[in-house]
């Protein structure tokens, strides 16, 4: 009965681990956090009971990586979780498959278009159009790839499907 009431604990702390995780905003891109964004790898307890923080940067190389850890943890220690122990996770890499159907929306509300994996088009986030161009492979970070709309003329950045 001990051992089960321990597991339960574990994963209550684990939930609320998730939903403080929840409250980091990404420093580029304010109107998503980081869970939304799948950098947040996976939240676990190991064999020896501590728990464990796996995040994985949307590119090799991201510059605001450091200042995402950062915002980690000090929002985990702040919130009564300071033994909770931070990992980087490179393999795989992030790849824009992983964020979430309300990541994408506030991305697209933002003005940032999501590749689709696949050969899917883009479509450009202010009119919906799919008559879009790329300008450069590098948009206003190396995550992303800059195009332009065809259709209102807009440019856009656009999250590359790594």
């Amino acid at each position: 009965m001990v051992e089960s009431a321990g597991l339960e604990g574990a994963k209550g702390r684990e939930r609320r681990i998730w939903r403080t995780l929840e409250s980091v905003a990404d420093p580029e891109i304010p109107v998503v956090n980081i869970v939304e964004l799948g950098i947040v790898r996976r939240v676990r307890t190991g064999t020896d009971g501590r728990l464990s923080v796996g995040i994985t940067p949307t590119y090799s190389g991201c510059p605001a990586t450091e200042v995402i850890t950062r915002s980690i943890r000090d929002t985990l220690d702040q919130n009564g979780f300071a033994d909770v122990m931070l990992e980087t996770v490179l393999w795989p890499p992030w790849s824009s498959e992983w964020l979430s159907e309300s990541g994408r929306r506030k991305l697209e509300a933002f003005g940032i278009a999501v590749e689709r994996p696949a050969g899917a088009q883009v479509a450009c986030p202010r009119c919906a159009s799919h008559q879009v161009e790329r300008i450069s492979e590098f948009g206003s970070t190396p995550c992303k790839a800059h195009y332009r709309c065809r259709e209102c003329l807009e440019p856009f950045d656009t999250f590359k499907c790594l």
